[in-house]
């Protein structure tokens, strides 16, 4: 009889706490909601930097109305959210799946511009291009795909209110993808590998040209081509130099007028 009077006992709490929802499914508030209201508490999410439930709305939206303005307007937003919720890869996939749904809705430069964004990795702004960082230290993966969102953003949309600002970043990633080859030609030429360090620099001088960082590029060329004895190609790339950088502090080397500049210069 105890037993049974256990049992029955323990169904009975079973129940009670069940009906109360501590054990049931968890109640969506949002049930029955009407899209504007989703979406306008997205925006207020969003607006207080409550980047998990904006992304929580934002995807009900895409969820129970996947048609219509509403629901492209929340791909565009969720994107920005997941990046600023710190998960650039949802973000990125969210952007190229919206550009190849909508390759010429009216968002579209924005969503290149963001996409361009999350791969520079805006932490410093944009005053941060001149705070002294050492380029070739940055990821010239993320620099290249960066750079092709903002060069697609230009080539695209030539007008659109992101590409002053893009082609701004442009000009800092060129560079940035100059040094990194060009401090890679430099290891190269520290440790004798004269072909490897000649390639380098020389590939940095084609894929980017007018990249500060090819002033150095050359002289490695200069070095390089020297020390294998490649007379013509050394006298060439010596040209391009004093052409391209008359200025040049590595034209510089020394009083000596009988010793070539590059065996002076000291690295």
């Amino acid at each position: 009889m105890r037993n049974i009077l256990t049992v029955f006992i323990a169904l009975s709490l079973g129940w009670i706490l069940g009906g109360c929802g501590l054990f049931g499914p968890e109640v969506d508030e949002t049930r029955g909601w009407t899209v504007q209201k989703l979406y306008a508490e997205a925006r207020s999410e969003l607006s207080d930097r409550n980047w998990e439930n904006a992304i929580k709305h934002y995807e009900r939206i895409e969820s129970r109305y996947p048609f219509g303005r509403f629901a492209q307007q929340a791909q565009i937003e969720v994107a920005y959210a997941h990046w600023r919720n710190e998960d650039p890869a949802s973000a990125l996939s969210t952007i190229e799946r919206f550009v190849k749904q909508h390759p010429n809705h009216p968002s579209a430069d924005y969503m290149y511009y963001l996409r361009g964004l999350i791969n520079f990795n805006d932490d410093l702004g944009i005053m941060g291009f001149f705070s002294g960082q050492d380029l070739s230290e940055r990821d010239p993966k993320a620099a290249a795909e960066a750079f092709s969102a903002f060069k697609e953003l230009v080539t695209r949309f030539p007008e659109s209110k992101y590409a002053p600002d893009a082609i701004q970043r442009m000009n800092y990633l060129v560079n940035a993808l100059a040094s990194n080859e060009i401090h890679v030609a430099r290891y190269y030429m520290k440790r004798k590998a004269y072909v490897a360090a000649a390639n380098r620099a020389q590939y940095a001088l084609k894929t980017y040209p007018g990249a500060p960082a090819n002033e150095e590029g050359l002289v490695i060329m200069v070095r390089a081509y020297d020390a294998m004895g490649m007379t013509q190609l050394r006298d060439d790339a010596e040209r391009v130099l004093k052409k391209n950088f008359p200025d040049s502090a590595y034209l510089r080397g020394g009083p000596r007028k009988d010793v070539p500049w590059w065996q002076i210069w000291n690295w």
